[in-house]
């Protein structure tokens, strides 16, 4: 029997980026949006703080648009400053790329198993699914939804216990399965 697990996220990941008031490498993301027009053009900016100082940082969303062409949902939805908004921003690449970005995962996402520890079988089928482009190794996952420690986990893909089509060594923020033989 296959089983299901997700990783879910928890909260908004912190922002890698360094402070311009005390040189602090983490943000975190307020939620908000600030909208500019300037005649027909638009600009539009999330607002992170830093953790250290609370200084204010902006980061481009929308750079001298054509108002029309923004779709007007979007609008919408910077205007409301939908926290739903904020979470897909944050995970594009191409606003990542654009500010200099990274996100920090720690501590904002859970391993949801869907249920209590897994019976004594002799194989366990596992399939993984993300909720979101959270990079986390799978030897991790494994060993948090297993209950093992992670070295355990290690000796059993070293002993070809523990089988995958994908490198369960290397971040991963792709769904995959696994065959754990006990």
């Amino acid at each position: 029997m296959l089983n299901h697990w997700v990783v879910v996220p928890t909260c908004l990941p912190l922002v890698l980026r360094r402070c311009h008031t005390c040189a602090s490498r983490h943000f975190r993301a307020s939620g908000r949006f600030r909208v500019n027009a300037n005649h027909k053009l638009l600009d539009a900016w999330l607002l992170v703080l830093c953790t250290a100082c609370g200084d204010t940082a902006k980061l481009t969303v929308l750079e001298r648009m054509n108002v029309r062409s923004v779709r007007p949902g979007l609008l919408d939805r910077l205007h409301a400053n939908d926290p739903g908004l904020a979470a897909e921003l944050l995970q594009d690449p191409i606003v990542q790329r654009r500010n200099r970005i990274a996100l920090d995962w720690a501590d904002a996402w859970r391993l949801d198993t869907g249920g209590p520890d897994h019976p004594d079988r002799e194989v366990i089928d596992v399939s993984v699914r993300f909720a979101a482009r959270i990079p986390v190794r799978p030897v991790r996952l494994i060993a948090e939804g297993c209950g093992l420690a992670r070295a355990e986990a290690e000796r059993l893909i070293a002993e070809g216990r523990l089988v995958s089509a994908v490198r369960l060594s290397d971040r991963l923020c792709g769904d995959f399965t696994f065959t754990l033989k006990r």
